[in-house]
């Protein structure tokens, strides 16, 4: 990284990962094998679940996620039923949902902490709400208590969308293990980097099978002999081999995604402890500029990136505070999708909205983000010290 950018990610990557993927290579076995299985039992120990499903990307940890709801045994979710939704999340969050006909309800979000806002959300469950998609956003927990006080015992399925908040805790929890099961993503600009990759967690030894036939054509080869599946499964490999009991995809890693992650997981500690020095940092430094509200914390937040709303009375815009930050050379996005109840796309989907979405509005419409990354910023945060003055500077004058 130059002293003179402030990029949005940064490789986490040193001579460990390139080693592991020169030992796959040096093996000649690519597809997903040894290396897979291994990341996913350090995985499930980090995140303190009993199971661990590795995909290709977060995005299919999201669809395998779902899809293994549709299948289970008892009370699958089935097309037509509700489930409700936060305005504000990434594209595959919600298309999954689409995919296996479910109706969405969106719900707003607190404009402060950017996750669900609980009033909003209490007030959406009803009696035809079947499941509740919790998404951690920008790597800040939800307010879990609080939600289970609103499902108050009801047969309502929680999932989470946890793809930008690996590491995020509250108490001694991960989130991500919250709800029946949670995602997680591996791209280049999150926590950890597989080059590729997501994963999906679970205690439930039943949803755990489904995802491991899903994940690859639905098949029965990569389930144990005695499964929740098909109960016992034969000994003969040939019979096995292409027998077919799920409508699957195939959404394997390769083992070098898995032999990355190993070496990513060991370096996982550090690297989130690093990103929650960072955030002290930003938040001493942001009291300084009060047109420009940041998130609120709920629990210890993993911090994916740093988010900035421009509050109603700032004597600048939005546009104004992109057009400062690129001339100085400050990598800058809008707050994940923004609200993605405006989307064109939607007129694919079954949906409602609940109440009105104007928090996510203010969002879509006023707010950014930049990066944060696993190594300390003193230079980066003072090209944004300088950015901010700025700012400030030009609409005084």
């Amino acid at each position: 990284m130059s002293a003179r950018t402030y990029p949005l990610a940064s490789t986490t990557w040193d001579d460990a990962e390139y080693k592991a993927i020169q030992r796959v290579i040096d093996s000649g076995m690519f597809t997903m094998g040894e290396h897979v299985r291994e990341f996913e039992k350090q995985f499930a120990a980090y995140t303190g679940s009993r199971y661990c499903v590795m995909v290709n990307s977060g995005s299919s940890a999201n669809l395998l996620m779902i899809a293994a709801l549709r299948f289970r045994k008892e009370s699958p979710l089935l097309a037509g039923e509700e489930i409700i939704v936060p305005a504000v999340s990434w594209s595959t969050t919600y298309h999954p949902l689409q995919q296996y006909g479910l109706k969405l309800k969106f719900v707003d979000i607190d404009r402060d902490t950017l996750n669900y806002d609980i009033v909003a959300l209490s007030e959406a469950v009803t009696d035809k709400t079947r499941a509740i998609m919790v998404v951690n956003l920008l790597g800040n927990p939800n307010d879990f208590e609080a939600i289970d006080r609103i499902i108050n015992g009801r047969q309502i399925t929680v999932v989470e969308d946890n793809c930008e908040s690996l590491g995020a805790r509250v108490g001694e929890r991960q989130a991500g293990t919250f709800g029946l099961m949670g995602t997680y993503s591996a791209f280049f600009s999150h926590h950890i980097s597989t080059m590729e990759g997501g994963m999906v967690v679970t205690d439930d030894e039943e949803l755990h099978h489904i995802m491991l036939s899903m994940r690859a054509h639905g098949w029965t080869r990569n389930l144990p002999k005695h499964n929740k599946l098909t109960g016992i499964k034969s000994d003969d490999p040939f019979v096995e081999s292409f027998k077919f009991v799920l409508p699957g995809y195939n959404l394997r890693p390769l083992e070098m995604s898995g032999a990355i992650g190993i070496e990513q997981v060991r370096k996982l500690p550090g690297m989130i402890m690093e990103r929650r020095r960072n955030a002290k940092k930003f938040l001493a430094l942001m009291k300084k500029y009060p047109h420009l509200r940041v998130q609120k914390e709920i629990g210890e937040s993993s911090w994916f990136g740093f988010s900035m709303i421009v509050e109603p009375d700032a004597p600048f815009t939005r546009a104004d505070v992109v057009r400062v930050f690129t001339a100085h050379m400050i990598d800058v996005r809008p707050i994940v999708a923004g609200n993605f109840a405006k989307n064109e796309v939607l007129r694919w989907f079954d949906y409602e909205i609940h109440g009105t979405l104007t928090n996510a509005d203010e969002l879509d419409s006023k707010g950014l983000f930049i990066g944060n990354h696993h190594f300390e910023l003193d230079e980066p945060f003072e090209i944004l010290r300088s950015a901010m003055d700025e700012l400030k500077q030009a609409k005084q004058s």
